[in-house]
């Protein structure tokens, strides 16, 4: 990949209530500084239009800290491997774990978490509906990185509970999330697609415990084609602000297909958003009245006012678990994607439709308390997920399937979205992987792809590095 620098949007200037001019605030930029190898054969195969190693709701695949950055994926052997790098050095040092991918399911993927309060690193992996197994490295790895080797004897057992602690026989979507205070949590789904309910541990530092389940799968959902009595929430993510209030933005998927104007279709239907100022026990709506409290006999469900931000019916395949950020001001932000209404009112074949006629948009809260949706003039080309990025000046990145960049200044209201890259010469396959971590640590946007392949033959993943507004 050549090195080079693209812009969007001209810098904006302020003026003081003195009248003096304040120094302009960079537009949203890329420069690109290379890529790195992590594996010139890692596991390929396409399991629900993805990768395994490269989904883009992993939380994190990639992950930095105190100057290293850290990567997961399973190797064409399909044993786990983990890796760091000092941040812009070339070569990565791998350690393969004793854990091999049971299953060719690309929900099986591997996240890390770090707990600040001990310095350990986490993996969770290899689970869709059933057990997981999950592994820790030793106090202070993440800590003292330059005098720790990187070997195996730095990393534990691999178990297949947290520390005995068991949570749920049908385990899926692991997400670590580090609280204000260093604890890590860890969010996942319980029970299956169409029935499950989002829920929480939490490792203080010492030992995990299980707060419980925070989503409701019951309650009747009716559109104007039939009703449904079961579904999940999917997180678009959730992550706490610069002032510690945890946010998730979702859409829900219905169990029962009646509710579509076609089988072929998706039943994923509106977006929500609720937020807890709690760690997470309690859950409001966007008004701020408690909708569920975690662990308690009132958990957040279908039929409670005031959770749906943008609505939208299951007909135009909305797409589950695609990203979500805040901005400084601890506003939330979302990328969202489906079929919009001039392309048709029914979706009949997701992947086809989406590929052709699917469309992301840029969904916030602005400083008025209000929501706003602007679409992105890039088409999809794909069925699958974009991830939001925001830089320091709060300017917005959407990347693409296949690498592709487009960015919007926060001075133009996030209005002049324009493609930055176009992904040339990655030759990635589809979703990518990006390291939310690293933005907010060295203001560098890395993202974690694979090439494209055939069949199950393996391919190389790489990490692509691209530096945004110092």
């Amino acid at each position: 990949m050549r090195r080079r620098t693209v812009q969007a949007g001209a810098p904006a200037a302020s003026v003081t209530a003195a009248g003096t001019a304040r120094a302009a605030v960079p537009g949203p930029s890329v420069t690109s500084r290379g890529t790195t190898r992590l594996d010139s054969q890692a596991v390929y195969f396409v399991s629900y239009d993805g990768l395994v190693n490269n989904n883009s709701f992993q939380k994190n695949g990639l992950l930095t800290h105190r100057g290293h950055q850290y990567a997961a994926w399973y190797t064409a052997s399909r044993h786990a491997v983990v890796a760091r790098r000092a941040l812009g050095a070339a070569t990565w040092s791998t350690v393969t774990l004793p854990h091999r991918l049971k299953a060719d399911d690309s929900h099986n993927v591997i996240s890390l978490g770090l707990s600040a309060t001990d310095g350990r690193l986490h993996l969770n992996m290899d689970s869709h509906s059933d057990g997981f197994c999950y592994v820790k490295s030793v106090a202070g790895l993440l800590d003292r990185p330059a005098s720790t080797a990187w070997t195996t004897s730095v990393f534990g057992a691999v178990r297949t509970t947290l520390d005995g602690l068991a949570l749920t026989s049908q385990f899926t979507y692991p997400q670590f999330v580090a609280t204000p205070e260093g604890r890590l949590q860890l969010s996942y789904r319980a029970g299956v697609s169409g029935d499950g309910r989002n829920a929480l541990a939490e490792y203080d530092g010492s030992r995990w415990t299980a707060l419980g389940e925070w989503t409701s799968a019951t309650g009747t959902y009716t559109s104007e084609h039939g009703s449904s009595t079961a579904r999940n929430m999917y997180l678009h993510g959730i992550d706490y602000d610069t002032r510690g209030r945890l946010h998730a933005l979702f859409t829900w998927r219905e169990q029962n297909a009646a509710v579509m104007c076609s089988g072929g279709g998706i039943t994923n239907h509106d977006t929500g958003y609720v937020w807890s100022d709690d760690r997470g026990r309690t859950w409001r709506d966007d008004a701020g009245t408690v909708v569920g409290t975690t662990g308690g006999p009132d958990r957040v469900a279908v039929g409670d006012g005031g959770l749906v931000v943008d609505p939208l019916d299951p007909d135009h395949s909305l797409m589950n678990q695609e990203s979500q950020s805040t901005d400084s001001a601890g506003r939330p932000h979302a990328i969202i994607s489906y079929v919009p209404g001039r392309f048709g009112r029914c979706t009949t074949g997701y992947v086809a439709d989406r590929t052709a006629h699917g469309r992301a948009f840029h969904l916030r809260k602005n400083a008025a308390g209000g929501w706003q949706k602007t679409e992105i003039p890039v088409p999809l080309g794909s069925s699958q997920r974009t991830r939001l990025v925001l830089d320091r000046y709060d300017n917005a990145y959407a990347v693409f399937p296949f690498g592709r960049i487009a960015a919007a200044s926060a001075a133009s209201g996030y209005t002049d979205w324009t493609l930055l890259f176009d992904g040339g010469g990655l030759n990635a396959f589809g979703e990518v992987v990006v390291d939310e971590t690293r933005v907010r640590a060295d203001g560098v946007l890395s993202f974690l792809y694979q090439e494209k392949s055939t069949g199950t033959t393996p391919s190389p993943l790489h990490v692509a590095d691209f530096a945004l507004p110092a």
